[in-house]
């Protein structure tokens, strides 16, 4: 057993505030000789930077290099001698899409907070990339936490994980040394989350206010830790955004697809060693092999595994999980999902209502008549063009289901449960409506980041003004309302109460209702899932 998941060390830590952290740590020294800030951490002293008032530490590790550790939990990182300087992002998890370096080596955190070991006990704010199971890492500019520590007093933390087959490759089935192997980059996450706990203090931070939030796959990993019996206790409200995970792979389907993966690399179930060794650029490539599952785009799906130990059950089937009864939740989607990843596609644009049926059945995923579909949307909204069906369609069948599926699951369990809906489309490309991501430059206010789809009008900043502060109220009182939204009532099966973030917002009852209801003729099932 690590350091890191010792019973034990966990209820020594939980009893110790910050004198006897900074016992086990060492003096703080806020700032060195020229000023820049210095904070002294488990394994070594960091060095970081400030700007506006908010400090800056970048590339911090939380655990060792996981070359040595391939599909096994992670260990400690190694303690450093002398100061190690914090001023750059860390590596990113091997991936194909990767902006910069990528590294086995990939167990880092950021952190950005206006104050250092000042008794502040301020709301902790821990985001959580998307891209899937599959991409993304914790240094894009949007995820910058400096608006979010000057306009909320907040310490705000930013992640790097294992991912794809780093991540979640099951290899239980023929070694039970890697039992939990289909799930350790969300026990990086678990580690990520307990170095939060040991240094909130230091960082200014309140070690009992923890707030995860995360979008697209970030959100999903945010679902299945409620179900991680690992994670219970480290994060104390949650909010996801556009990111759900309602049932996991089953063992027998992580295993059929980890038995295609050990093909393409020519290896067999019982000479599982070669693993170990194997070039990064051959495990990413063994990955394209097509996956079982129609729906999975030409490669093999790697998520969450419901393995009976570091997974015991689905996320969010066939109940919520009591684990979390008692976190507030906020569960949001965006109206026009679908056009951020089948926008790209002009031919998606220019369908005619021939060509409507194939492309609708191929990307709806649910499994209903595409004749069926369209005559219903032909009846509800008799103005759209067929791309306005497709894309409608393809949200409502794929994107936001899983959302439903929750925060159903969450009213049925009397828990605090908040839903909202994005319905704001950027004056920057209004043909996306409000698209998969537009609200992540709006949550964190960061509309004048590079790479930020919003735009910097006064329209832009009223929307990123209440996202924001709705996400600011919620990390510190568990109740996203604030002055600047309508009252914003928790979600309910009777009225289904939905906070639709627009120009002006206002609160709805079920929107989307009828198509809702014709989605749910059929059953939701998880990608990935079989």
């Amino acid at each position: 057993m690590t350091m890191a998941h010792d019973p034990s060390r966990r209820r020594l830590l939980q009893g110790a505030g910050a004198l006897g952290l900074a016992a086990a740590f060492g003096p703080l020294q806020a700032a060195d000789s020229g000023g820049t800030p210095v904070v002294a951490t488990r394994s070594g002293r960091i060095r970081g930077t400030t700007a506006h008032g908010v400090h800056a530490f970048k590339g911090v590790p939380y655990g060792a290099d996981t070359s040595a550790r391939r599909f096994l939990p992670a260990l400690r990182e190694r303690p450093w001698d002398g100061v190690r300087e914090a001023l750059d992002y860390g590596p990113s998890a091997p991936q194909y899409r990767a902006d910069g370096p990528i590294s086995e080596d990939c167990l880092y955190l950021n952190v950005w907070t206006p104050g250092l070991d000042d008794g502040g006990r301020r709301p902790v704010l821990f985001y959580i990339h998307g891209g899937g199971f599959d991409t993304g890492s914790g240094s894009d500019p949007l995820y910058d936490g400096t608006a979010l520590c000057t306009r909320g007093e907040v310490v705000v933390v930013t992640v790097n994980h294992r991912l794809n087959a780093f991540g979640h490759l099951f290899l239980g089935r023929w070694d039970e040394a890697y039992a939990s192997s289909g799930n350790v980059g969300l026990l990086d996450l678990v580690q990520a989350l307990e170095w939060v706990r040991e240094h909130a203090a230091r960082f200014g931070g309140d070690p009992g206010n923890v707030t995860v939030f995360g979008q697209s796959g970030g959100g999903a990993k945010i679902a299945t830790m409620m179900a991680m019996p690992a994670a219970k206790g480290l994060f104390h409200r949650a909010w996801t955004m556009s990111g759900q995970q309602v049932t996991a792979a089953g063992p027998r389907a992580a295993s059929q697809r980890a038995a295609l993966y050990l093909d393409a690399l020519g290896l067999a179930p019982d000479r599982l060693q070669p693993l170990r060794s194997l070039p990064v650029e051959a495990l990413l490539e063994a990955t394209r092999v097509a996956d079982p599952s129609r729906i999975e785009d030409n490669r093999l799906y790697f998520g969450p595994v419901m393995d009976g130990g570091s997974l015991p059950r689905h996320p969010f089937w066939p109940d919520a999980p009591a684990q979390s009864a008692q976190i507030p939740m906020v569960i949001g989607n965006t109206h026009d999902e679908t056009r951020a990843f089948l926008g790209g596609d002009e031919a998606n644009w220019a369908l005619s209502w021939d060509e409507l049926p194939a492309r609708l059945e191929r990307e709806q995923y649910v499994d209903i008549a595409p004749a069926v579909v369209i005559a219903e949307y032909r009846r509800l909204y008799p103005d759209y063009t067929p791309s306005e069906v497709f894309f409608a369609a393809t949200t409502a069948g794929r994107s936001w289901r899983g959302a439903v599926e929750e925060l159903e699951a969450r009213a049925r369990q009397g828990a605090p449960t908040w839903g909202y809906q994005l319905d704001w489309a950027s004056p920057e490309d209004p043909r996306r409506g409000a698209f998969h991501t537009l609200d992540i430059p709006l949550a964190f206010a960061t509309i004048d980041q590079p790479g930020s789809p919003t735009g910097e009008g006064p329209a832009a900043r009223r929307m990123a003004e209440r996202m924001s502060d709705a996400l600011l109220a919620f990390a510190r009182t568990g109740d996203p309302n604030h002055t600047g939204i309508p009252r914003w009532e928790q979600y309910s099966l009777a009225d289904r109460e939905t906070m639709v973030f627009d120009d002006p917002p206002h609160l709805e009852d079920d929107p989307r209702g009828a198509e809702r209801r014709l989605y749910q003729r059929a059953p939701f099932v998880q990608r990935g899932t079989m």
